[in-house]
């Protein structure tokens, strides 16, 4: 397995620097606050307004807008430099405090009187209904206290929790199984390509690939994200020449392709993310998406698939099946996977003719990365699931502790192992469905738990495997990791601080949900049912959701997994293969499979043949250059909506 040339391939598609820096300064600080009070508030009025953020759009505009800073004060920013940059917008946009004004949401919501809920919704969560905060539309206000607190104290525990097993874990996947994380270097590459100096530009390569994507990025976000956006502005309807987010042919295909959802999605990232991810992976999910294709229609002909039904579109189809197949068969799929990752450790543990893995690098790390000590590490780990735990039983004492101990201790470092190895081989990252939701579900059927506070506790259930890809990068880009600590130091409070403070300012603009915010207007209220009727099962004691789970479907993704590992070894086909054709089996929305496709098959037989290997290195750069086009489309979108907005609450 590990001698795959593919894997190899991608493994040395660029190799971490021998000096390590930590690249932390007052730039860095300044950058900081920066995303905190300029980036985030337009992350939060976009969530509310079109249902998606800026996401890494605020990375790259921070990084080009310091980047021209520095060149005119004639300085330029390191490569580390520009890494803390785009390291700390990913952490800042994260706006922990939007959480609250769901929160007030909800117990106000018109689906919690509906189903009878309001007065199960804990204190700790939101206040009750009478209080006085929801008229004066304000969290300055001693019964958002608690709250409050308890979101600061979730929050610093989830940060401290990031350097504890997701780092355990890139160490292990890293630097003793030394998988490829294809996907690593697209944030690696692209920051190294902005950290060009002019002199470097001229004649390197970098920064010419990086344009070149930013320009496709920016001309392909002008239809796709602005032309919409404006046009929905000016006129009664918004014009969309390219479909978003997909083009639906379920309905059109229903009879030859019963319970397939079909349809086309056209977005041009697709492609790019093709071509940078390994070639094999993403043919395994074409071979698993032919799969489903001719399995859905005998599932649905034996009565497996018995929710779905001809009308469908493509979420319920996807939604429907899920619940009768998919959702069982894909834990066990997950669990194949696991498995065989374990069996490959345990295998180099025996063998004795000195090709095993070298698990010594645990504890020998490259001189200057910053490397915490694995065995403190694995100490944070241990302290913040405690912690979690405490939090757990604090608030909701009536539920079986057993669970949260199970979900810290084993659930969660076997689901984060799995994720770890899928995001290291395929770049694809793995969850189970339901796994929450079954527990809390069985914890009222045969515990006797009755009420809702579970389902808002902060329980240690965590998925860190994708933190592996994170740790990947810094290395790549010769950061240190004391440079990434210092950077979570300084960007926490400031995080804390201006997402409460916008997140008040919103409100007090106008109620939330409102048509002042159309996204939340329009589907909050949706949400808010399907949450809060999954959320009745632990009321009622029994609920479809736990019907939907199968022992033996689980069974047999396992072992169809499992088989399929083995006729891959026996025949010698690439590993990536079958983690690809896991992937196309997951059942997701496959209608940007098709465009996937499309960009492995162009770079692997044309651009792979007309730049040869050096192709593997201008891919990710292109991918990058790509969003950071689209991205300045959407900050240009937001700006125009915002000011547009505004003028329109102008008394004349």
């Amino acid at each position: 397995m590990y001698d795959d040339k593919e894997l190899k391939e991608y493994r040395d598609l660029m190799k971490p620097p021998e000096k390590f820096e930590e690249g932390f300064d007052w730039k860095t600080v300044v950058g900081a606050i920066f995303i905190g009070f300029l980036m985030m508030p337009g992350s939060m009025y976009l969530q509310l307004v079109i249902g998606q953020g800026i996401g890494p759009a605020a990375r790259w505009v921070t990084i080009i807008l310091f980047a021209e800073i520095a060149k005119r004060s004639y300085t330029h920013l390191k490569q580390q430099e520009i890494f803390l940059l785009y390291y700390m917008a990913g952490a800042a946009l994260a706006s922990p405090f939007q959480g609250l004004l769901w929160n007030q949401y909800l117990v106000q919501s018109d689906a919690a009187r509906m189903l009878g809920l309001t007065e199960f919704i804990p204190q700790w969560v939101a206040p009750a209904l009478g209080s006085g905060s929801y008229l004066e539309r304000t969290f300055m206000h001693r019964d958002w206290l608690v709250p409050i607190m308890l979101l600061i104290g979730a929050q610093l525990v989830q940060r401290i929790d990031h350097f504890g097993l997701g780092y355990s874990l890139y160490r292990i996947t890293s630097d003793v199984e030394k998988l490829p994380f294809p996907m690593a270097p697209v944030g690696a590459l692209g920051t190294m390509a902005l950290a060009e100096s002019t002199e470097d530009r001229k004649s390197g390569w970098k920064w010419r690939v990086f344009s070149i994507g930013g320009v496709i990025g920016l001309a392909f976000g002008f239809f796709y994200v602005l032309l919409p956006a404006l046009s929905g502005l000016l006129f009664s309807e918004p014009i969309r020449l390219i479909p978003i987010p997909w083009i639906e042919l379920t309905q059109h295909t229903e009879e030859i392709l019963p319970a397939v959802a079909t349809g086309l999605q056209f977005d041009l990232g697709l492609v790019f993310i093709g071509m940078v991810l390994p070639f094999w992976a993403v043919i395994g999910g074409l071979v698993g998406l032919i799969i489903t294709i001719i399995g859905n229609p005998i599932l649905y002909a034996h009565g497996i698939l018995h929710r779905w039904h001809p009308g469908m579109a493509t979420v319920e189809t996807v939604f429907a099946n899920n619940f009768d197949f998919y959702m069982s068969f894909g834990i066990g799929l997950g669990l194949a996977i696991g498995a065989v990752g374990v069996y490959y450790v345990i295998k180099s543990f025996r063998n004795t003719d000195g090709t095993g893995l070298d698990f010594s690098a645990l504890f020998n790390p490259p001189e200057g990365r910053g490397d915490i000590n694995f065995w403190v590490s694995i100490g944070i780990y241990v302290f913040s699931t405690l912690c979690y735990i405490a939090f757990c039983v604090w608030l909701v004492p009536s539920f079986p502790w057993i669970f949260f101990v199970l979900y810290g201790f084993i659930y969660t470092p076997v689901i984060s192992y799995i994720t770890a190895r899928m995001e290291g081989v395929a770049g694809q990252f793995i969850s189970l469905p339901m796994v929450r939701e079954f527990s809390f579900i069985a914890g009222a059927k045969f515990f006797g738990y009755q009420g809702l506070e579970i389902w808002y506790a902060p329980i240690p259930i965590h998925n860190y495997g994708e933190a592996t890809v994170q740790f990947r990068q810094i290395e790549l880009t010769g950061t240190s990791l004391r440079g990434i600590i210092k950077a979570e130091i300084i960007v926490f409070p400031i995080v804390m601080i201006s997402s409460l403070l916008f997140s008040q300012f919103l409100w007090q603009l106008a109620p939330i949900p409102s048509p002042e915010y159309p996204f939340a207007q329009e589907l909050w209220h949706l949400q808010a049912l399907n949450t809060l009727l999954m959320q009745t099962s632990t009321l009622e004691g029994n609920s479809l959701f736990f019907e939907a789970l199968s022992g033996p479907i689980v069974l047999s993704g396992l072992g169809l997994g499992l088989c399929m590992y083995s006729v891959l070894n026996v025949l010698g086909l690439p590993v990536l293969l079958v983690y690809g054709v896991v992937r196309g089996l997951g059942q997701s929305t496959p209608h940007g499979m098709i465009l996937e496709v499309i960009g492995a098959l162009l770079g692997r037989f044309y651009f792979l043949k007309k730049y040869g290997t050096q192709w593997r290195h201008y891919a990710p750069v292109l991918l990058a250059g790509f969003s950071c086009g689209m991205g300045l489309t959407g900050m240009f979108a937001m700006g125009c909506t915002l000011i547009l907005k505004s003028l329109g609450r102008l008394a004349y």
